[in-house]
């Protein structure tokens, strides 16, 4: 990229950031305005918390009404937020920044927990659960709620991308779910040729976090590493990581993937997938019920698997998902972990599944007779949640993000070559973590 081009970007940024921290005002203005209802009474404890205003909407229903009739002492004010989860970091981000957070409670992505741990704006929760309690949830979900051996997140939801696929059409073919990525393309081209559809593989190539997702899932199935959090040694300018992104680019040039996937986000793939037109789709567990809704042309034709991996290597789905935490500023702590506890138990999100169908932290619930009779594929995402590939936990992990997300699509689009693009990629990374190449 050129110093005008990265110059415009940086510009671009610059702007965006001022609309952000201009909507923060607003919003805390609203808060100050509006978190307390007149009617509450002063003795009332009120917890504040922040997310996006579907999910606000559906907690309101459920969760907090349970909790509040068990605990008429405390008030937890739903804050409506932005309705995108880097908008959202920005405006937390914005509010410790400033000194004067109006939030107790954190709901957040799995991303956000070292940079918010490094800058001292959460409190230490590792005293606050024994290992029994801990062991409930995944392992690799409670692993990336600590930063330098505290932990400060508890697991709420739980993601991981998948695979899914048409197994109506692997079917009717004679073929078996693919393993390797040659598979994967060898069964792509053959239904294309067929006329069964139109594309064989949807991913997310947009420059953005789900670039990111994505291309860790391909890196793993071909034995490479982005980086190593814990002595720092960055993969990205070894030969496994340019062969992870000559398969992506082969499905482009070999038209098994749509032209324009370089533009796509999650739902773009997902609409294309649910339509009926693609083999194959690398997304997230949120696809399953809309796919098998009533008015979806695929309702009970797809199944799902762990990403393909080459022989040898292990495959594996990035881990997603959002946890709570407690605000190092908040003036009730305690009721903030009184409400942490009966949010992410089992009990609450066994009755949150049958409200939203959300996928739970809790690794029980996975096998639960009643969760399977109405979610049977549950277990399969216990499968390949087990198996979650964790993003490096780092400080200065938004940063080595967005090197990723600027070398991978300039590779992507031939804007450079795979080698200068991933060598520039390393060297900035290392760079960033002061680390000598």
């Amino acid at each position: 990229m050129s110093h005008i081009k990265q110059t415009k970007q940086q510009h671009k940024i610059f702007q965006q950031l001022k609309w952000r921290v201009g909507i923060f005002f607003a919003v805390v203005l609203g808060i100050f305005l509006l978190s307390t209802p007149p009617a509450i009474s002063e003795e009332l404890v009120v917890l504040n918390l922040m997310m996006n205003a579907s999910d606000g909407e559906l907690w309101k229903q459920s969760i907090i009404k349970d909790f509040e009739a068990k605990n008429p002492g405390i008030h937890i004010n739903i804050i409506e937020g932005p309705s995108t989860s880097n908008l959202q970091e920005d405006l937390l981000t914005s509010a410790y920044i400033l000194g004067d957070s109006p939030y107790d409670m954190v709901l957040m992505d799995v991303i956000w927990t070292p940079k918010f741990a490094a800058a001292d704006w959460l409190l230490d929760l590792s005293d606050r659960l024994p290992k029994e309690e801990l062991a409930k949830f995944f392992p690799a979900h409670i692993e990336a709620g600590r930063y330098e051996g505290k932990l400060y997140r508890i697991p709420m939801y739980a993601t991981a991308g998948v695979l899914y696929y048409r197994k109506d059409l692997l079917e009717q073919a004679g073929f078996q779910p693919p393993e390797t990525f040659a598979d994967l393309l060898r069964i792509s081209q053959s239904l294309q040729e067929q006329r069964k559809v139109k594309w064989g593989y949807l991913w997310q190539g947009r420059q953005s976090e789900g670039l990111v997702a994505m291309f860790l899932e391909v890196l793993q199935g071909f034995g490479g590493f982005w980086m190593n959090p814990n002595n720092l040694e960055v993969g990205l300018d070894r030969p496994e990581t340019l062969k992870a992104i000559a398969f992506l680019k082969d499905t482009i040039e070999q038209g098994i993937s749509p032209p324009g996937v370089t533009t796509y986000i999650e739902e773009d793939t997902r609409r294309i997938f649910q339509s009926g037109q693609a083999a194959f789709l690398r997304s997230w567990p949120y696809v399953w019920p809309l796919a098998n809704a009533d008015d979806s042309p695929v309702k009970d034709k797809i199944a799902m698997k762990p990403m393909v991996a080459t022989p040898g290597n292990s495959p594996g789905g990035c881990l997603g998902g959002f946890g709570l935490g407690i605000s190092k500023s908040s003036k009730h702590p305690q009721e903030a972990w009184k409400a942490i506890q009966f949010i992410t138990s089992e009990e609450t999100q066994r009755k949150f599944i049958f409200k939203s169908g959300f996928v739970p932290s809790q690794r029980s619930l996975f096998t639960d007779p009643q969760v399977v009779s109405k979610y049977p594929h549950y277990p399969q995402i216990l499968n390949i949640a087990d198996k979650s590939i964790l993003r490096p936990s780092i400080a200065q992990y938004a940063q080595a993000s967005d090197i990723l997300q600027r070398y991978l699509s300039a590779a992507l689009t031939n804007r450079m070559t795979p080698e200068s693009a991933m060598q520039s990629a390393a060297n900035e990374t290392r760079l960033l973590l002061k680390v000598k190449g």
